[in-house]
């Protein structure tokens, strides 16, 4: 299976298990993907992680978070820079995702960062999704 987009995959794999109201998800890993990981939990988005260590690249699983309603806390997620058309921002020109509400994620220099993040070290690089 030859995929090209992996983290589209990794947005949709968190997409539809929320959805479909599962609490937990497994994604295969990758260093980029566990940064994304992180941060979606630093901003409180999902309830935990784990990192699996195969015989292969290893697996994320992420337990997702859902409110008193039991409607999942992430309301949307959406891939922003494509392999066929990468997205680059300044450090002045970082969008902000529903008036704040929301979190973007960027490929910087400096890692892997949300948008609050990237604004206080004045960093730009790649949009890599929005989270809302």
């Amino acid at each position: 299976m030859s995929m090209t987009d992996t983290i589209a995959d990794f947005l949709t794999r968190i997409r539809n298990a929320a959805k479909a109201r599962h609490t937990k998800v497994d994604i295969p890993a990758s260093n980029m993907k566990k940064q994304m990981t992180r941060i979606l939990k630093e901003y409180g988005y999902i309830k935990n992680y784990l990192f699996i260590d195969d015989s292969k690249s290893g697996l994320i699983r992420i337990y997702l978070k859902y409110d008193e309603q039991g409607n999942s806390v992430i309301n949307g997620l959406k891939r922003v820079s494509t392999p066929g058309l990468r997205k680059y921002v300044g450090s002045k020109n970082i969008p902000r995702v529903y008036n704040n509400y929301g979190i973007a994620i960027l490929s910087t220099p400096k890692g892997v960062l949300s948008d609050r993040d990237a604004r206080k070290l004045n960093v730009g690089g790649e949009v890599l999704c929005y989270v809302w």
